[in-house]
C-alpha cells in the first residue's frame, strides 16, 4: 500500500474516517476506541494506520486475530466480533491538539454508539484522553470497576509509537489481559 505524500497528509487535517462495526444486531465482543485519527489514518481511511502504531501487532500477539492484519484489512474485524471507533472523529497531527470539550463531546457520542451496538467491553486506548473525556483523573490502565452503559470498561495504553513509556511487549500483554477477560 502506498504511503500518503506530505500534501495528502496536510489535506487530511480535520477529516474523519468511518467506524468499523459489525452489522446492527451482530455480537460485538470488544469495541476498541482510539483517541482520534492521525493525519496518516485520515489520509488512508484506515484506523491505526501510521507506521509504528502498535495496535495491529498487539491485537494479533494477544490472540484477538489469527494473523497480523494490516490497517487496510480493518473490514475483517467484525468477523472476530471486534469494532473500532474514535473518541473524537476529526483527524489531527497530534492528540494534544484536541480540546477537553471535544473529548467530553466525544464521550457522549461514544455512549450512544455503545448503546446501539452493545459491545461486551468498551476498550479505550489512551488513559489521558479517557481521564479528560470522562472526568476520571485517577484512572489507571486495565479493567475499570464501573461499566460504560451495559458494556464492561477497559482502559488500554495508547498504542501510538509516540507512547514510549509502553513497549510493544507491555501493550500486547495488556491486550492479552483483555482477551483473557472476554474468553
Amino acid at each position: 500500500m502506498r504511503r500518503p505524500t506530505r500534501p495528502e497528509l496536510m489535506a487530511a487535517q480535520d477529516r474523519t474516517i468511518a467506524d468499523v462495526l459489525p452489522a446492527d444486531g451482530s455480537p460485538v465482543a470488544v469495541l476498541f476506541c482510539g483517541i482520534n485519527p492521525s493525519l496518516y489514518s485520515a489520509a488512508t481511511g484506515h484506523h491505526f494506520a501510521r507506521p509504528g502504531n502498535r495496535f495491529w501487532p498487539a491485537l494479533h500477539r494477544s490472540g484477538f486475530t489469527g494473523r497480523l492484519l494490516a490497517p487496510h484489512e480493518q473490514s475483517l474485524l467484525p468477523r472476530y466480533g471486534l469494532g473500532i471507533t474514535n473518541l473524537v472523529a476529526r483527524a489531527t497531527a497530534r492528540a494534544d491538539e484536541l480540546t477537553p470539550e471535544e473529548l467530553r463531546e466525544g464521550g457522549l457520542r461514544l455512549a450512544a454508539l455503545v448503546e446501539r451496538h452493545a459491545p461486551r467491553v468498551l476498550a479505550i486506548a489512551g488513559v489521558t484522553a479517557y481521564r479528560t473525556a470522562f472526568g476520571k483523573p485517577g484512572t489507571a490502565i486495565g479493567p475499570q470497576q464501573e461499566t460504560f452503559g451495559a458494556a464492561g470498561l477497559w482502559v488500554l495504553p495508547n498504542p501510538s509509537g509516540l507512547n514510549a513509556s509502553w513497549t510493544m511487549d507491555r501493550i500486547a500483554d495488556e491486550f492479552g489481559r483483555l482477551r483473557a477477560h472476554i474468553s
